[in-house]
């Protein structure tokens, strides 16, 4: 493996952030993202500057050799359960919503965790 995927891995791993959310957030096929990550394909220009704006990052930032990630957040789990079938347009309408709000949340837990981490020096 690279060593940009090895620190994409370090991150996602100590950020505790899911393949299926990166990949969702990067707009790059679940199942690439997998040959991605473990390192059965090799990343392309493009797929890194993706990954690397999907985590808040710059590219420069997964070349270090070593990176410093900062601690996440210990909180409660939240669970999502979403409607399987067909949604209608209202299911739909909740449905993005609910993904907009959690995308909020998201970064204002992480802000927090930034803020916090700073004041802890």
């Amino acid at each position: 493996m690279t060593k940009f995927i090895n620190n994409v891995n370090k991150y996602l791993s100590e950020m505790k952030i899911k393949q299926a959310y990166l990949s969702m957030i990067t707009g790059i096929d679940k199942n690439k993202m997998s040959r991605l990550l473990t390192g059965v394909q090799e990343e392309s220009g493009t797929d890194m500057e993706k990954i690397a704006r999907g985590l808040g990052k710059n590219i420069e930032f997964f070349l270090a050799d070593t990176i410093i990630i900062p601690r996440a957040c210990t909180s409660a789990a939240n669970k999502i359960a979403f409607y399987a079938g067909e949604p209608s347009g209202e299911q739909q309408q909740i449905a993005n919503q609910l993904m907009e709000l959690m995308e909020n949340i998201d970064e204002v837990m992480s802000a927090k965790c930034r803020f916090e981490n700073m004041a802890r020096g």
